[in-house]
């Protein structure tokens, strides 16, 4: 596809006001995209150039009047947090199941060329609880409106994702803001649970590249490149700070989460995409570190003359 082409596109991101949906959006628009951004409140992040939609997504006329005229849509809008879905079987299924069958329905009316669903690596598991159950009822409504309607998609599968702009639904974001606020970190389990991150300005960047018609109605495995123990990169953090962490293991596990491997369930086979270049864990860990350590300055968390963040000890 040709930078004009590109440029001529429309493409509408659901959820863009949060952490994954975000970052697309700007890659979207540094790779020549006009971007449509929709939320139910008005990204903090809007860049120049990108129209903002505020909406709900859980109103099929809003959604279809949304997506008028655009080429692509993406999905990010879900209840995220599988800790918050564990205890919210409705609203989970509401929000990401009815959700997006309204995008879908939306991409249909408008005869976007494809539909790009977020789903997740816990497709694949047994793990995840009703988290994990949304995302394989919606890929499933995905592949359905592909053989019912030829709408063409892609499904990406992401692992466990790190960067700027997460909060504290972030397993990464709760361990460094932890470090830094506490000087401790603890997690439940015992730390031998095995998590591929990726950074995700490389997720943003492969959710983009998949727009080629080579991708088209295939399944993306976006995760990170090395596979490390939650223990070892509590470790890796606390050797970042520049003051002792102590790292602290509550053994009553939570059961929702997998340990080892997400691979149980097997739904239709995705390929893993992975990027020549990519952000080095360490170098990612301490730009997140930069941005909460910045963050809580400015609430006054941090009132104690905390040494600064510096990567002398990377």
């Amino acid at each position: 596809m040709t930078d004009n082409a590109m440029s001529n596109e429309t493409v509408i991101v659901f959820g863009a006001s949060g952490f994954l949906g975000s970052h697309v959006a700007d890659a979207l628009t540094n790779a020549g995209y006009r971007v449509r951004l929709f939320d139910r409140s008005p990204s903090p992040f809007l860049k120049q150039g990108q129209e903002m939609i505020v909406g709900d997504i859980m109103d099929l006329d809003q959604v279809i009047e949304a997506v008028k005229g655009a080429d692509i849509v993406y999905n990010f809008a879900a209840i995220a947090d599988i800790d918050e879905a564990h205890n919210k079987p409705i609203a989970t299924t509401t929000i990401n199941v009815l959700g997006n069958t309204h995008v879908l329905e939306a991409a249909r009316l408008a005869t976007a060329r494809r539909f790009v669903f977020a789903s997740s690596i816990y497709v694949y598991s047994e793990s995840g609880s009703f988290y994990r159950a949304s995302k394989q009822a919606s890929e499933r409504f995905t592949e359905t409106y592909h053989d019912r309607y030829g709408l063409e998609y892609n499904i990406l599968r992401y692992g466990s994702l790190y960067g700027r702009r997460s909060d504290q639904r972030n397993g990464i974001y709760r361990m460094l803001h932890e470090a830094v606020d506490q000087h401790s970190i603890t997690y439940k389990g015992s730390g031998e649970a095995m998590r591929e991150y990726i950074h995700v300005e490389d997720a943003a960047r492969m959710s983009v590249q998949v727009l080629a018609p080579e991708y088209a109605n295939r399944h993306m495995i976006l995760t990170g490149q090395e596979r490390l123990r939650i223990k070892d990169v509590m470790t890796m953090i606390s050797e970042i700070m520049p003051w002792p962490v102590q790292l602290n293991f509550d053994e009553a596990n939570v059961v929702h989460h997998y340990e080892m491997t997400p691979y149980a369930f097997q739904p239709r086979i995705g390929r893993k995409l992975v990027l020549n270049e990519h952000v080095d864990l360490g170098q990612g860990l301490l730009d997140c570190l930069r941005e909460i350590h910045k963050d809580l300055e400015h609430t006054g968390e941090n009132d104690d003359a905390t040494p600064s963040i510096s990567d002398n000890r990377a």
